[in-house]
């Protein structure tokens, strides 16, 4: 495979959550890729020359040999099977693996209102928001029993060997732990031993400008 036909769009803000994720599952498995990035508050992902590589004109997208795939789950398991004899991005065991699956199908298709209450970008620049609403604080109570059923006592990872799901978790976790929301000890835990890996550094690492604040009106 030639290293050069690999692209991964993203954010030039590189504050997605989901960009993240994609940006992981390449580092781990070592594959040398080009960012391609693409200023969104100018709605350059809606601009045809986008449209024409991803479908859904969203970020991430990964180009490989002329096949542009959107949706980071998606580029994570494409990964898997494209470079197989690097670190794994799911679990070996098959029910793991499904259930690795439906964690991140979950994580992405609910818990909105914590997304927007606790957007990740304040992983970056720290900023404090209003208290968690009575809807968010539910959606926050789901979160923790999940993450607590699935996290075995004394465990570093999900499913034994680290897995994708695993950064994925961390992130949704991390949204309230940046904030100072209250997190249960373990699971703030396991999001700085997560934080701690090598392919998250990488992205942590990359250089951001925080947004501007529009001054006061007084």
């Amino acid at each position: 495979m030639e290293s050069n036909k690999l692209k991964l769009y993203v954010g030039a803000d590189f504050v997605s959550a989901f960009a993240m994720s994609a940006f992981v599952a390449l580092k781990e498995k070592q594959l040398s890729f080009e960012f391609v990035t693409l200023d969104l508050k100018a709605r350059e992902n809606y601009q045809d020359k986008y449209r024409d590589i991803s479908l859904t004109c969203k970020i991430p997208t990964l180009v490989h040999a002329g096949f542009a795939l959107s949706e980071s789950s998606a580029i994570a398991e494409y990964l898997e099977e494209l470079a197989p004899g690097h670190t794994r991005l799911f679990p070996q065991d098959i029910q793991q693996r499904a259930r690795a699956r439906q964690l991140q199908t979950w994580l992405r298709s609910d818990l909105l209102v914590v997304r927007k209450e606790r957007p990740f970008d304040l992983v970056y620049f720290g900023k404090q928001l209003a208290p968690l609403s009575d809807d968010a604080r539910a959606a926050v109570e789901r979160l923790f029993f999940v993450a607590d059923r699935l996290l075995e006592e004394g465990a570093e990872h999900l499913f034994g060997d680290w897995s994708i799901a695993d950064t994925d978790l961390a992130i949704m976790l991390n949204r309230l732990v940046a904030h100072g929301d209250q997190v249960p000890a373990r699971l703030a835990a396991y999001v700085r031993r997560q934080w701690d890996r090598d392919s998250v550094r990488a992205w942590m690492d990359i250089e951001r400008k925080a947004p501007a604040i529009a001054p006061a009106v007084v």
